[in-house]
């Protein structure tokens, strides 16, 4: 039996989940959740973080309860850390979206094999693809797939 490809979802894929204000990104999300079954499923404590940040409690109640079942990776390290900062210091990442550079440096630590996130302002785009797999492959780490949930 094959093994299952590990995926790693940041906040931006749980909040779609929820987003009634975006029907078309919900569903899609939703459609990409009835999948997840054949994938093992990854978040971070980032994620958690900014989960609990948000305002709305029962919203908070409600994603936090969408990834009960998804393994928890640490965001602690000095290999995260490092990662995540060579990212921005090669300017593939914005030193104000550092955030972004720690869930791909976590993913990619923890040698998963696709990113999954609805954030093509600074994730899913191809000059971040390109730049994360080049200063991946220059450190040791193996190639990280970047994509949207409709892509999977």
């Amino acid at each position: 039996m094959p093994r299952k490809l590990k995926l790693y979802l940041d906040t931006s894929v749980l909040n779609a989940y929820l987003d009634v204000k975006n029907p078309y990104r919900q569903e899609i999300t939703k459609q990409f959740w009835s999948k997840l079954e054949n994938y093992q499923v990854f978040v971070s404590e980032l994620t958690i973080r900014e989960i609990n940040a948000a305002q709305n409690e029962e919203l908070r109640h409600n994603l936090l309860e969408l990834m009960k079942d998804f393994e928890c990776l640490s965001v602690e390290g000095e290999e995260v850390r490092m990662l995540a900062e060579e990212y921005v210091l090669r300017g593939i990442i914005p030193v104000k979206y550092v955030t972004d550079a720690i869930h791909i440096a976590v993913a990619t630590v923890n040698s998963l094999d696709i990113l999954i996130s609805w954030n093509y302002e600074h994730v899913v785009k191809l000059k971040t693809k390109r730049g994360v797999n080049a200063i991946n492959a220059l450190l040791g780490y193996n190639p990280i797939e970047i994509i949207d949930p409709a892509m999977l």
